[in-house]
């Protein structure tokens, strides 16, 4: 097990509050999720290896999260 797994994706929500009912939009949603889930692991463990301190890695990723806006 690779540590998220067992973390399932969240209640996709839209912006007046209620779920998302479309399965096909809710797998992509869950697809991404767990995508990016795999390639933040990759990159804290990436980084430790290098050297680079956790609470570092994980400050930074939180900080792109934050960052990223869409680019519609």
């Amino acid at each position: 097990m690779n540590g998220f797994d067992e973390l399932a994706p969240p209640l996709w929500l839209r912006a007046d509050g209620r779920p998302l009912a479309c399965v096909e939009k809710i797998r992509v949603l869950d697809d991404n999720y767990r995508e990016l889930a795999q390639a933040l692991r990759d990159a804290l463990e990436d980084g430790i290896l290098l050297g680079c301190a956790e609470s570092e890695l994980r400050a930074a990723l939180h900080d792109l999260v934050d960052s990223v806006r869409p680019g519609f």
